[in-house]
């Protein structure tokens, strides 16, 4: 595996890649308080098969920890992995994202749709269609990033692991419990803070009208226990009928760290699907 920090604009952008350069390549965005470690799970499932690029989003894991929040904005973060992209010599691929990781990947498939041969979207959102949802959201994100600043990383940690968006989480073995706490634990409270400040659901443009312009094939991957997400898959589905949804039996918001092997061959039969 090849592991390394590029410069990109002034950045410093931490990748994980695997595989050889003739296999098909498949890119992982992560979620908010993610890193590249989120899918290693899922990566080893894939090796042989694909080759894989993990990516540390901006402020988060070994990826630069920028002090002004508009550089966390979704323009900025699609131009520096476009540039990313471009200095890996990465032409065309598949690109999956989690939960923030998916917003942004839709963002990157609207911006730059050549790059992109397939777009798997895990528990994600097009962001917020009404502008009043958008304005009540950006002033909860503002609020949680002042408590992030205020009390520190481990009390946001030990609030964040316990929001019913993680039941499910809670099923799992203690040892992977813990795996997922250090992760969210090895990130910064700048990082964090200015995570939801740029690129927190309410700051980000909304892409519910430009739905329709993506040309690529799309899969949708809910878990049936995380029904807010459900609900968003199905109303994209229902403005893009072509697209494919799938909800997975008994898991919740983050299927990929539940159901790892599952989700790899979901990825795999997907893929399979499309040749």
């Amino acid at each position: 595996m090849t592991k390394r920090n590029v410069p990109i604009r002034g950045q410093s952008i931490y990748v994980e890649i695997e595989g050889e350069e003739h296999l098909p390549t498949v890119v992982f965005l992560h979620g908010f308080t993610g890193s590249t470690s989120t899918w290693m799970d899922v990566r080893r499932h894939l090796a042989g098969s694909y080759r894989t690029v993990a990516v540390d989003l901006t402020g988060h894991g070994k990826t630069s920890i920028p002090d002004d929040p508009e550089r966390y904005g979704m323009k900025e973060q699609l131009t520096d992995l476009n540039e990313l992209f471009n200095e890996l010599n990465m032409q065309a691929f598949h690109l999956v994202g989690y939960s923030m990781g998916g917003r942004i990947a839709l963002g990157y498939t609207v911006e730059y749709p050549e790059k992109v041969n397939a777009l798997i979207l895990e528990s994600s959102s097009p962001g917020l269609e009404d502008e009043a949802d958008r304005h009540t959201r950006k002033a909860a994100d503002r609020l949680l990033a002042k408590k992030i600043m205020d009390n520190g990383l481990k009390s946001f940690v030990n609030s964040w692991e316990n929001i019913p968006l993680f039941n499910s989480q809670k099923a799992l073995p203690t040892e992977q419990r813990e795996q997922i706490r250090q992760e969210r634990l090895s990130q910064t409270e700048k990082g964090l803070s200015n995570s939801l400040l740029g690129i927190g659901t309410g700051s980000q443009p909304s892409y519910w009208h430009m739905l329709d312009s993506i040309r690529k094939p799309v899969l949708l991957l809910t878990g049936e226990l995380d029904e807010k997400f459900v609900n968003i898959a199905m109303e994209m589905k229902k403005r893009v009928p072509s697209w494919k949804h799938t909800v997975v039996s008994d898991a919740g918001h983050a299927i990929h760290v539940e159901k790892p092997s599952l989700f790899a061959t979901m990825i795999k039969d997907y893929m399979n699907e499309l040749h």
